[in-house]
């Protein structure tokens, strides 16, 4: 084993949800147009809504308002726990794996290499979201948005993300800022994905850009050459 793991020169990938290992645009667009719709306000694109994402679901909600032109902090006091119902029961009604996914995670286990989720999304909805879809037993660490009571860019979730993962080096991959700049200040080497919700990866200044999962085990074999 200690040959072949000698490939790959990190112990854990960690992993940012939405955006990154699921595409739960169409849920999380339902959501908040429900919720809109709720008090009268007209609905946003789905590609508009994705612009919105990455800061956990009152941000998200935040935005929307904003963008309609109607926010006002106790309007999203009174929402934004319409929105967390609608979305609690709503969670994976078209949320799927990034294609790929499923089959590089599945690659890097067999390798040896353990697996993370370091997400903004609150434990409330991750941890139903993965046991939905069957994902939560290939993960030796889950953190939430709530889960040490920081967020990403914070390190803080990071640290302790690797920390139950049992140690060691990490590689973080996401689609957003949050993720990059967060994998930065904890230490941690970072990929950028293309597919994710805004293709911004080319400006977030990560070590490397991930285009698809066919690709993700070939680039982290050949690291070495990867700036870091």
């Amino acid at each position: 084993m200690g040959a072949r793991m000698a490939q790959i020169p990190f112990d854990i990938v960690g992993f940012d949800l939405d955006g990154t290992l699921v595409d739960s645009s169409l849920d999380l667009a339902a959501a908040v147009n429900y919720t809109l719709s709720t008090v009268g306000l007209p609905p946003h694109e789905v590609d508009e809504i994705k612009r919105f994402v990455g800061k956990g679901t009152r941000v998200m909600l935040e935005r929307a308002l904003k963008a309609s032109g109607d926010y006002t902090p106790d309007l999203l006091d009174q929402l934004t726990p319409v929105l967390m119902a609608w979305y609690q029961e709503h969670l994976t009604d078209h949320t799927r794996l990034y294609p790929g996914a499923g089959q590089a995670m599945e690659a890097l286990r067999g390798r040896g290499v353990k697996l993370a989720i370091c997400t903004n999304k609150y434990e409330r909805f991750t941890l139903p979201l993965l046991r939905a879809l069957e994902l939560e037993p290939l993960f030796d660490a889950i953190i939430g948005g709530d889960t040490v009571g920081k967020a990403k860019p914070n390190p803080e979730p990071l640290h302790e993300m690797v920390r139950r993962a049992g140690g060691g080096r990490c590689v973080f991959l996401g689609d957003t800022s949050n993720d990059i700049d967060g994998a930065k200040n904890a230490g941690m080497a970072s990929v950028a994905v293309s597919f994710g919700f805004v293709d911004v990866s080319h400006e977030l200044g990560a070590d490397a850009i991930l285009h698809r999962f066919e690709d993700l085990v070939g680039l982290l074999e050949g690291w070495q050459s990867q700036p870091l």
